[in-house]
C-alpha cells in the first residue's frame, strides 16, 4: 500500500509472529520500530517474549497487535492459514518440524501466498546433528568459536550476556534476512523461506577475526590480541571510587593524544610494537587510573580523541548526556528507542507491549470475518 514519504520504512508490511522467546521477539521489535504491522499468535495465558516477569513491561514485545489462538481447537489452524494469506511475512521460533506437525510448515503456507517470505528462527538451523536438540545463547557462541575467543588470558572464557548469539547472531540476521526477503519478493514477486540460525549468525560476526587468523594477525590465545585486551591500550582500567573507564587508543595517533592528556612522555611508556614491554606499560596506566576517580578521567578524557568512555551501568547509561543529546533512550530512561534512524522516514517508539489477545477481535475484524462467526470462534475457544 502507498505511504507517505515521512512514514517508518516498512509501513505498510504485514508480519504474522508465532510467539517465542529470545531472539525472534528481538527480530520482531526491529520490524515493528520500523513501521511493519506485526500481528502476534499467542497461545491462551502465554508468558512475556522474555519467558518471564511483567508481560507489560516486555519491550521486546512493543508494536505489535496481540490474538490469542488455541492451535489445538477446531479451526485455528486454518484461521491462522487465513491470515497468512494476506501478510507480507511470517516469523517463527521452534524447533525444526514443530510448524510442519502443526500444519503451518513453509510448504503449505506458500502454497497459500506465493509472496510469502517466511522467517525460522532456531539456535542450530533447521538441519546439522544437533538441530532438533535444546540450546541457549552460550552453547550456540561455544560452537563457533566466538565463546573460546572471548575472556582475559588464563581465565575461563566469558561471554556478554545474550547479546552475541540470541541478539547478534540470531535476531538481528533473521530480521535482516526477512527485509532481504522481502525486497526480493516485491521484485520478483516470488516468497522465500529465511533459515536463520545463531550458529550461522554469529559464525558471520566472526568474519574479520577468522579473516585476522588467517592472516596470520591473531593468535589463538585469550587476552592475547588488539582487540580482546591483549594490548595495554586497548582495555579496562580500575578507578579510585571501583568506577571503571575504557580506553581504545589502537591507532598512534590517539595513542599520542592519551599520553599528552595524562602528562606521559611516548619514551618513557617504551616502545609499543615490543611485546615485553606491554606489562610495564599496563601496570603503568593501572596505577595512574587506580589514583583518581571515574569521573576525574571523564572529565579529562571524555572531548578528546584519546578514543575513552566511562564503564556505565545500565542505570546510569540514560543519564549521559551524549545519550540524552541523541534521545538514545526514552526520556525516563526505561526503554532504548528505535535503531537505526532514517533522515526523512519517522521512527518512533512504537506501541506499548499489548496484553495477549489484546486486538483478537480487531485482527479478526480486520480480516473481514462476520461478527457471528468471529463469536463462533471465541465460543468455541479457539481464539481467546
Amino acid at each position: 500500500m502507498p505511504t507517505h514519504a515521512s512514514s517508518p520504512p516498512l509501513a505498510g508490511l504485514r508480519i504474522i509472529e508465532f510467539a517465542g522467546i529470545g531472539p525472534g521477539p528481538f527480530a520482531g521489535m526491529m520490524l515493528a520500530d520500523m513501521g511493519a504491522e506485526i500481528i502476534r499468535i499467542e497461545r491462551p495465558n502465554a508468558a512475556s517474549p522474555t519467558g518471564q516477569g511483567d508481560y507489560a513491561l516486555d519491550f521486546m514485545a512493543r508494536g505489535r497487535k496481540s490474538i490469542a489462538l488455541d492451535m489445538k481447537a477446531a479451526g485455528a489452524v486454518e484461521l491462522a492459514l487465513k491470515m497468512i494469506e494476506s501478510a507480507d511475512g511470517v516469523i517463527e521460533g521452534f524447533r525444526p518440524g514443530v510448524m510442519e506437525r502443526l500444519g503451518l510448515g513453509p510448504e503449505v503456507c506458500l502454497a497459500r501466498n506465493p509472496r510469502l517470505v517466511y522467517g525460522r528462527m532456531t539456535g542450530w538451523g533447521q538441519d546439522g546433528p544437533v538441530a532438533k536438540t535444546a540450546g541457549h545463547d552460550l552453547n550456540y557462541i561455544a560452537l563457533t568459536g566466538a565463546l573460546w575467543a572471548s575472556g582475559e588470558a588464563g581465565r575461563a572464557p566469558s561471554f556478554p550476556l545474550n547479546l552475541l548469539g540470541d541478539f547478534g547472531g540470531g535476531g538481528m540476521f533473521l530480521a535482516f534476512g526477512m527485509v532481504t526477503g522481502l525486497l526480493k519478493a516485491a521484485r520478483s514477486g516470488a516468497g522465500d523461506v529465511v533459515d536463520a540460525a545463531i550458529v550461522d549468525g554469529t559464525s558471520a560476526l566472526m568474519t574479520m577475526i577468522y579473516s585476522r587468523r588467517a592472516m596470520g594477525l591473531w593468535r589463538d590465545e585469550r587476552g592475547a590480541n588488539a582487540l580482546d585486551g591483549g594490548v595495554p591500550w586497548y582495555g579496562v582500567y580500575e578507578c579510585a571510587d571501583g568506577g571503571w573507564i575504557t580506553i581504545g587508543s589502537l591507532e598512534p595517533q590517539f595513542w599520542a593524544v592519551l599520553l599528552d592528556r595524562l602528562g606521559l612522555r611516548a619514551e618513557e611508556m617504551g616502545d609499543r610494537s615490543d611485546r615485553s614491554q606491554w606489562p610495564a606499560m599496563r601496570r603503568r596506566l593501572t596505577a595512574l587510573f587506580l589514583s583518581q576517580p571515574r569521573d576525574h578521567w571523564s572529565a579529562l578524557l571524555q572531548d578528546s580523541d584519546a578514543c575513552f568512555a566511562p564503564v556505565l551501568s545500565p542505570a546510569e547509561a540514560p543519564d549521559h548526556p551524549h545519550n540524552r543529546a541523541r534521545a538514545i533512550f526514552t526520556a525516563d530512561g526505561a526503554q532504548p528507542m528505535p535503531a537505526p534512524r532514517f533522515a526523512r522516514s519517522k521512527t518512533p517508539l512504537p506501541s506499548p507491549p499489548p496484553e495477549p489477545g489484546a486486538q483478537s477481535r480487531e485482527v479478526l475484524e480486520s480480516m473481514g470475518l462476520e461478527a457471528r462467526v468471529i463469536d463462533a470462534f471465541f465460543a468455541s475457544g479457539a481464539v481467546s
